[in-house]
């Protein structure tokens, strides 16, 4: 998983500057426990939408993909510390993450949700000011290092806030009465809701947009290194046409039984 990158890319592991997309490898971090966006099974094989978006844009450049298995919160470090060239992960284009990577032109955008047990007085909420004074005092969970954990944080400060190294934790705790709800992108509330563990909860009929707050950015991107602008171009310029032929909303159709895709801006 830690080899050198050994064509497109090796010029600029070694700092000296860019080669050509055709020429190699397109080295892929993502997170692989955070279904149905990315899933990595005990080999190391990695599936989902991004997978599918990565292997959609490693087609389109012409260049083998390999994908990193890497913690969410550690995405942004490994990729300033060049051990991949990219990060494809379901990650949110926002202000505080420009501030450290590049990203591409958003090309996916899923709403936001809290998920409660059935009968209880959060899952009766449908008012969005409503929802977010219930949730003084309550207990809180969240991924940590994500646009939630920081909406959270924004809007529901007198929350106990529960932050998990991956959804399966926080999955857990919910199921087992630790925390009294959870906030995530409705995919992978949907994910928890088809298991056993998620016979007895519901979604919060409060569905959650980026245009609310800028903390969920501006759709989910590519995160690139700031001085690859090369391969910035070279991406945005794939996902644009994989957008615009309907490659990726078949994609997000089969994933999550939605077209998710985001048109170019």
């Amino acid at each position: 998983m830690k080899l050198k990158i050994l064509s497109l890319f090796v010029a600029l592991a070694a700092g000296v500057g860019h080669a050509s997309a055709a020429e190699g490898e397109l080295a892929i971090g993502t997170e692989g426990a955070y279904p149905p966006w990315s899933m990595a099974d005990a080999a190391g094989n990695v599936t989902g939408f991004d997978a599918d978006v990565g292997n959609l844009l490693c087609e389109k450049l012409a260049v083998k993909c390999r994908f990193v298995v890497q913690a969410f919160d550690g995405l942004i470090p490994a990729l300033k510390a060049k051990r991949f060239d990219v990060i494809i992960s379901g990650m949110s284009i926002t202000e505080d993450r420009r501030k450290e990577i590049d990203f591409s032109v958003g090309y996916a955008e899923l709403a936001n949700m809290f998920v409660a047990p059935k009968g209880s007085d959060l899952a009766a909420i449908t008012d969005y000011d409503t929802l977010l004074k219930a949730l003084d005092g309550k207990k809180v969970g969240v991924q940590a290092g994500t646009t939630h954990a920081h909406f959270l944080e924004k809007k529901v400060p007198d929350a106990d806030i529960k932050t998990y190294d991956t959804l399966d934790q926080m999955q857990i705790d919910l199921a087992t009465g630790r925390i009294d709800t959870a906030f995530a992108d409705v995919s992978a509330l949907q994910d928890f809701l088809a298991k056993p563990d998620g016979k007895n909860f519901q979604l919060v009929d409060v569905k959650i947009l980026s245009t609310v707050d800028p903390t969920l950015g501006e759709g989910v991107g590519v995160g690139i290194a700031k001085d690859n602008t090369e391969l910035k171009a070279k991406i945005n310029k794939a996902l644009c046409e994989l957008v615009a032929d309907g490659s990726v909303g078949k994609s997000s159709e089969k994933w999550f039984k939605m077209d998710i895709s985001r048109p170019c801006q």
